[in-house]
């Protein structure tokens, strides 16, 4: 059958157990090989067959699931395989074909960017939702759901796959009411070895990509979640009964 698996964010340990399980026992692997950590794949048997998907087509991965109808597949996406990984239209071919297959979730990389950050998304009186997102460039978005549209809510935001349009970013963000001195992050590479962080305001976000030279594989995070100014949880306030603690 055919495992989707969540390669997780970057880091080769954050690949859950039975992600690192199902790699290990694979006949075939297809990585996103411009995105997962190469690393993951050590573990693979010596007899496995690798398939880098960056240099695939849809036709072509669809191929290799239906002549390999006897073997153990893993199609290893970046981070979890839920967000911006283009898996249902995978998940749909083998439906058709009636090939089974299962899913093994992964640590997305904005649970990373968030661990590098030392951030929480969710804070008492500034933020209690998170957007998570990314900018209209060649895919287009539906009405509604534009960077500036959200950036209406003034709620937490982490945009993905943006990078190379943060002057469209910063743009849409004020565009919709974000004042310029909302504190906003780029983490590049979260959780990989050669991780970066850049903190600033939205205000600064375009220059401070440029200046760094960061145009892929970052993350924007943006929201006052990243300052100081917060309340404390009623969760743990001495006046708050609970089921737990009268």
């Amino acid at each position: 059958m055919v495992h989707f698996v969540g390669a997780g964010s970057g880091a080769p340990d954050l690949i859950t157990i039975r992600g690192d399980r199902l790699l290990r026992n694979a006949d075939i692997v297809i990585y996103a090989g411009s995105l997962v950590n190469k690393e993951l794949l050590s573990v693979c048997r010596k007899d496995c067959v690798l398939w880098d998907s960056a240099y695939m087509t849809l036709e072509e991965i669809a191929h290799i699931y239906k002549s390999n109808r006897d073997k153990d597949i893993v199609r290893l996406h970046t981070g979890d395989p839920s967000i911006f990984s283009a898996v249902k239209e995978q998940m749909d071919i083998l439906d058709r074909e009636g090939i089974a297959y299962d899913c093994c979730p992964g640590v997305s990389s904005f649970c990373g960017a968030a661990a590098s950050l030392k951030a929480e998304y969710t804070l008492p009186s500034v933020s209690q939702s998170l957007i998570i997102t990314r900018a209209e460039g060649r895919t287009s978005v539906p009405k509604g759901q534009s960077i500036r549209d959200y950036a209406a809510h003034n709620a937490t935001m982490v945009i993905f796959l943006s990078a190379g349009l943060s002057e469209k970013v910063q743009r849409e963000l004020i565009e919709g009411g974000f004042e310029k001195d909302v504190p906003c992050a780029v983490v590049y590479k979260a959780t990989w070895r050669d991780e970066k962080i850049i903190r600033g305001t939205v205000g600064e976000l375009h220059n401070m990509m440029a200046e760094n030279n960061i145009t892929k594989t970052a993350l924007i995070i943006a929201g006052r979640v990243l300052g100081s100014d917060y309340e404390l949880s009623r969760l743990y306030d001495s006046s708050f009964k609970t089921e737990y603690r009268k």
